[in-house]
């Protein structure tokens, strides 16, 4: 759940959004209520089934509480973003540290990034010291990359598992600090061989986001001697964007953006009906995805969504299966089934919406789901599923 101060600041920051663009409160309640009905169900011909693979309680890791001089060992728990490198999958569990790396109430300091099989075998894991809340892959250096700390005090760690023990864990620090949008780093993703993060948690310290001159995306390179991250911007939270939703009175018009909360971001495969190629950056709070088109020369789109979400994953083969992790559970959890080539699968989480209550799950308001999502449109539709209650945060697809 968000801290009451950055949920008021999104709350005056969205009226910056035409209200044209805005989907009224009453759509995302009527779909929250329709999660799991007959009708939800006669739209997704295919059954899915959720088992779980890996369980956080039958992990765990050591850890010294500051000034006891005492170790002690807990399980893992609140996992949150994954990622697939080779043939391995990864995932970050938070341990219960705060949002700027504050110590959980154990006195932990620490998360954990568990390497593990596609069925849950685990093969290795490290603590990082930090909130892990992004994880992506960067295949051609062979290397897992995670940021910690999402609204502030933020850094970046890249490990490489096949290095020698000892080695493959690489701390490094931000170029500047504060970060220029006086926030945190979250998502991860490679995109044309760079390494691209959302600029999360805008206004943390400092001017109350938006503002015109806060990045909502840096390019990120590593200085291997010095151990320093230095940050390139990509875009800018009040962005100049050409509005995409089909069918809108608005559609093909240029807005300027107005980001309170970037966060998850992906790279559109190439077999997508829409957008293919682009990078993807979710702004969860704010109900809108910008894409940044392959091609440089096209500008920035944003299409408004009817529901606030969080990890996207587009099916890419029939027998494919969706990973996703549920902090609620503090699990990953394996979603089989007939897929549709090309189905936009996404985490709902309609507590993260910067009009979500400050007590949630609430009326209009339940707790995360499976959904599927209409790149034209922007609709959210909920996906029923079958077994262990799944409430979903990252995900990812890999094909059979």
């Amino acid at each position: 759940m968000l801290p009451i101060t950055r949920r008021a600041a999104k709350i005056l920051a969205a009226a910056v959004v035409p209200a044209s663009l805005l989907i009224a409160g009453a759509t995302v309640a009527a779909a929250a209520s329709n999660q799991g009905a007959t009708g939800a169900r006669q739209r997704h011909s295919s059954h899915f089934d959720v088992r779980q693979i890996l369980s956080g309680k039958a992990l765990s890791h050591t850890f010294t509480p500051a000034g006891s001089g005492q170790s002690q060992s807990e399980p893992l728990a609140q996992p949150d973003d994954i990622t697939a490198l080779g043939h391995d999958l990864f995932v970050g569990f938070q341990n219960g540290v705060g949002s700027q790396g504050e110590p959980s109430t154990a006195g932990n300091l620490d998360s954990t990034i568990v390497e593990f099989t596609p069925s849950g075998h685990v093969i290795r894991q490290w603590d990082v010291t930090g909130k892990v809340d992004g994880l992506g892959a960067d295949p051609e250096r062979h290397l897992v990359i995670a940021t910690v700390n999402e609204d502030s005090n933020s850094s970046i760690y890249a490990i490489a598992p096949r290095a020698k023990s000892g080695d493959q864990v690489s701390h490094f620090a931000y170029n500047a600090q504060p970060l220029p949008h006086n926030g945190g780093t979250d998502g991860v993703v490679t995109y044309h061989g760079q390494v691209l993060l959302s600029a999360s948690a805008p206004g943390t310290t400092g001017a109350a986001a938006p503002q015109p001159t806060y990045p909502a995306v840096y390019a990120v390179t590593f200085d291997r001697h010095s151990h320093v991250a230095t940050l390139r911007p990509v875009f800018f939270d009040e962005a100049p964007a050409t509005v995409a939703n089909t069918g809108s009175a608005d559609q093909g018009k240029t807005v300027n953006l107005a980001l309170t909360d970037p966060d998850s971001s992906e790279v559109v495969p190439h077999s997508a009906a829409r957008f293919a190629g682009d990078f993807m950056l979710t702004s969860q709070g704010d109900l809108v995805q910008i894409f940044l088109s392959r091609h440089g020369d096209h500008g920035l789109s944003v299409l408004q969504l009817s529901q606030s979400i969080d990890d996207s994953a587009w099916a890419t083969d029939r027998d494919g299966r969706l990973y996703a992790t549920d902090s609620s559970n503090d699990a990953v959890d394996v979603v089989t089934g007939r897929f549709h080539n090309g189905t936009m699968l996404v985490a709902v989480t309609p507590c993260n919406s910067n009009s979500a209550p400050s007590t949630c799950p609430a009326p209009g308001f339940p707790a995360n789901f499976l959904g599927s999502e209409n790149l034209s449109t922007g609709q959210i539709s909920p996906v029923p599923v079958s077994g262990p209650n799944l409430q979903p945060k990252g995900m990812i697809f890999l094909n059979g």
